[in-house]
């Protein structure tokens, strides 16, 4: 019977699969492969948790991943990734890593990998060079992602060597592979996102946001459709040690806190106010909030984590999509495959695993 079930429906059964028992669907026979092929075009991800994906800040080609279905990390090499770029974000449900050139006196270069897959490209340069933009992300869609960058270090039209704070946007669209100016600002808030570069963006309701990453912390949105730029106070952002913007339900949530604090989580109401919805609970505060914390979210799933080795705190949507949110413990990545981890410094990411083929063609495995 299942040899005989039309390509579209086989491929709407395996988009309930978790990622990692879809190889073992491909490798049952071709029309099993060409239909898990398909799965991208169902979205269901509210079905899977994002993994977990750690990046040592020093060693290049390193990559640890954290399978939060069956509680288990494993390493893949991305030696397909050249050296001297970092991590800027994920483009979660596309399952890819977004990077840009590391060296500061360089205009942005932006890339993207699919670390299950080997796939790595360069996206086109940008219309306008420049350094040390932020960056943005919006999932239009499975098959469709936007990226914004904003702000940067540009040579100024006079020429001479001379530079100044770029006052526009621009976006990649992956359906066209191709750059367009998407509006301009204030440059104001050039400076801030240039000088103080933030880390991931939240993309709610039409607004595309992004927090300093200097205390006091703040957030700056960009109203696309408006072509208009807010800014909105972080609660207590004078005194949090940490601070992340992540994305829950749709909405715009902070979560933050205080060495040997509450870890606290507030959600943006109507107006731009801030209501607190959840804490971390007390056991897992003392166990964890000790020494430097760094935060990485996701739409449905928020990481605290410190290194490689050390056990992490996740704050998740239950597996049923009508559960609430749930904290729990994750120990750190010490063994791998029976073999003794050293403790790195890390940069943490989320993403879903896509195993499909990027539709961008000048991607290369």
């Amino acid at each position: 019977m299942w040899s005989n079930l039309p390509s579209d429906l086989l491929s709407n059964i395996f988009s309930y699969l978790p990622p990692h028992s879809i190889p073992r669907a491909m490798a049952v026979c071709r029309h099993w492969r060409s239909a898990t092929g398909d799965t991208k075009r169902y979205h269901r991800h509210n079905h899977h948790p994002p993994w977990f994906i750690a990046l040592p800040t020093h060693r290049n080609h390193l990559c640890f991943i954290h399978n939060p279905i069956e509680n288990t990390w494993h390493s893949l090499n991305l030696k397909h990734v050249p050296k001297f770029i970092r991590p800027v974000s994920t483009i979660g449900g596309h399952g890819l890593i977004l990077f840009k050139g590391a060296t500061g006196g360089v205009p942005i270069q932006l890339s993207v990998c699919n670390p299950f897959t080997g796939q790595f490209g360069q996206l086109p340069p940008l219309q306008k060079p420049r350094r040390n933009p932020a960056v943005g992300i919006i999932e239009v869609c499975p098959c469709q992602f936007k990226v914004y960058v904003a702000g940067g270090m540009s040579e100024a039209a006079t020429g001479g060597g001379a530079t100044s704070y770029e006052p526009t946007l621009e976006m990649f669209d992956s359906k066209s592979e191709k750059w367009t100016t998407a509006g301009s600002m204030p440059v104001e808030f050039a400076v801030r996102l240039t000088v103080w570069t933030p880390n991931e963006s939240v993309y709610s309701n039409g607004v595309l946001y992004w927090m300093t990453s200097a205390r006091a912390y703040s957030i700056m949105g960009f109203e696309i459709s408006a072509n208009k730029w807010m800014e909105f106070s972080v609660p207590n952002g004078y005194m949090l040690e940490f601070a992340a913007l992540v994305p829950r339900n749709g909405k715009l949530v902070v979560i933050g806190g205080v060495e040997g604090g509450d870890v606290v989580v507030w959600e943006m109401g109507e107006g731009g106010g801030w209501n607190v919805i959840e804490r971390m609970p007390v056991e897992l505060r003392k166990r964890f909030v000790v020494g430097s914390v760094k935060c990485v979210g996701i739409e449905g799933g928020v990481c605290l984590y410190r290194d490689l080795g050390s056990g992490m705190v996740v704050w998740r949507r239950g597996w049923n999509c009508k559960d609430g949110w749930e904290w729990s413990w994750i120990e750190g990545c010490n063994r791998v495959s029976g073999r003794q981890m050293e403790n790195y410094p890390i940069r943490g990411l989320f993403l879903h695993p896509n195993l499909v083929s990027s539709p961008r063609t000048s991607m290369v495995g």
